[in-house]
């Protein structure tokens, strides 16, 4: 009982602090080690930190620091070579300012699907997207919910194909890839896409109706993070083309299709294996994929570029160091999981959880994944708390009741981007920093395109699943 309750506690220590703007590198050991003495285990606090939170850490940065490193190094490519500026000029230049909310919306889902971080995405478009929803006079206000849409939504969570750390997290525990129940994933971007554009168009419509334009801003910084235009620094200053630009992106999603589905499959691994016995090969080609993917990307944009780079070793050491913050986060959240795991009051959660739905674990896992990501204000952290203490069950759970794990990969994917931008979110906190913009202005429309709208599209993808399987 003390177990459950410190459990709790902890959990909304966690969401409270993490709202108040402090580290989860450091709350995460803190809330982990309150647990355990809350707890009453006064003896087990030190070895819960160094046995147990420190090698749940270790192990998720053995199987995803170099998807978060490649990640960061390449949304840093793509900012610094001029190559997002000019996907974004371009479409826009087509749509027009008087489709400034879809322009917004598809230039930051043409990035982030083509592995650009959604925080580099939002530093480059932001100037942009400023611009053209003063020429169309659209309130100021709506612009962290297109730029959420097209970033934290569909693209991150929902495509096949995605190299988004979210879609890549389940494929160890459930033996998947990224292009996991594919039609489904379209089925559902789908919705969250047109819904939440939708969704911003009526609000700029009442706007209007209502006398409200743009506003009056002096685009000063919020936070301390201080505006787009004060920390872009596009390192290119020669204009790079709209087919240039494309390539990388459609280098990435295309060569871990070609990975995925032709190249590894017609592979033997018989050899591999033998020299290392313990190696998940199944677990692992989703990842190879990715990795491979990326470096090629990095590579290639680079050589495009040879030549216009002002400063070429700072844009490969910032991208480095864009890595390094987002990964220990999420390393530390697993950590805090895992010492959680381990408490006796964890046993009556796990199987509160786990028999939410016996007969359909879709449900049961849908609703872990979206609590965890809401509590942690991460998807990835949810995500990855949620798998590593519930992912066995849930695979055996799956397999028991005749459901393909590929399914299972998507609706935790999806649902983990459901309420993990809850105001207490880091996403939603920078994202209202670089617009200079606060709670109160914008975060409703904001919560409609990233949270209500997704899990709707949860629910139809669980329903659509159950019907007919995964597809």
């Amino acid at each position: 009982m003390f177990s459950t309750f410190a459990i709790v506690i902890t959990l909304l220590l966690l969401m409270f602090f993490a709202y108040r703007g402090y580290s989860v590198l450091i709350l995460a050991p803190i809330m982990a080690t309150l647990a355990v003495l809350l707890s009453g285990d006064f003896l087990s606090s030190i070895p819960a930190y160094t046995d147990v939170f420190m090698a749940a850490l270790s192990g998720f940065l053995l199987k995803f620091f170099p998807i978060f490193l490649l990640g960061a190094l390449f949304g840093r490519l793509m900012a610094d070579s001029g190559a997002a500026t000019a996907i974004a000029n371009t479409v826009v230049e087509k749509l027009g300012a008087s489709k400034a909310i879809l322009a917004v919306i598809l230039v930051c889902a043409i990035l982030t699907y083509g592995g650009v971080s959604l925080f580099v995405v939002a530093f480059a478009i932001y100037p942009i997207a400023k611009d053209l929803f003063k020429a169309a006079d659209i309130p100021k206000r709506l612009i962290p919910a297109a730029i959420a849409l097209g970033s934290f939504t569909f693209t991150m969570t929902a495509l096949p194909g995605t190299p988004a750390i979210q879609n890549a997290i389940p494929i160890p525990y459930y033996n998947t890839n990224v292009f996991a129940a594919p039609i489904l994933g379209i089925i559902g971007g789908t919705i969250m896409f047109i819904g939440g554009w939708l969704w911003l168009q009526s609000r700029a419509k009442k706007a209007n109706a209502a006398g409200e334009g743009y506003g009056q801003h002096d685009e000063e910084d919020v936070g301390g993070i201080g505006t787009a235009e004060k920390q872009t620094e596009v390192l290119s200053t020669h204009q790079t083309s709209f087919n240039i630009a494309m390539i990388p992106l459609i280098l990435v999603i295309a060569l871990n299709a070609l990975l995925t589905y032709a190249v590894f499959p017609s592979m033997d691994f018989s050899g591999l294996q033998t020299q290392f016995p313990e190696l998940n090969i199944a677990g692992s080609l989703g990842l190879w994929s990715i990795i491979i993917s990326l470096v090629v990307a990095c590579v290639v944009i680079i050589v495009l570029r040879i030549g216009y780079w002002n400063n070429l070793q700072k844009t490969i050491n910032r991208g480095t160091y864009d890595s390094m913050l987002p990964i220990f986060n999420t390393a530390s959240e697993v950590g805090y999981g895992a010492v959680i795991a381990s408490l006796a009051g964890f046993i009556i959660i796990r199987d509160s959880i786990l028999n939410l739905t016996p007969d359909n674990p879709l449900i049961s896992e849908a609703v872990a994944m979206t609590t965890l990501a809401g509590i942690t204000g991460s998807s990835s952290g949810g995500l990855s708390i949620a798998l590593s203490t519930l992912g066995e069950d849930y695979l055996r759970m799956a397999v028991a009741a005749g459901i393909d794990p590929e399914l299972m990969h998507r609706v935790a994917v999806m649902a983990a981007g459901g309420l993990d931008t809850l105001p207490h979110s880091g996403a939603v906190i920078t994202l209202l920093a670089i617009c200079g913009l606060t709670h109160k202005q914008s975060y409703l429309n904001v919560a409609m395109v990233t949270m209500a709208i997704p899990l709707i599209s949860v629910v139809a993808v669980i329903i659509l699943g159950t019907m007919f399987g995964s597809f």
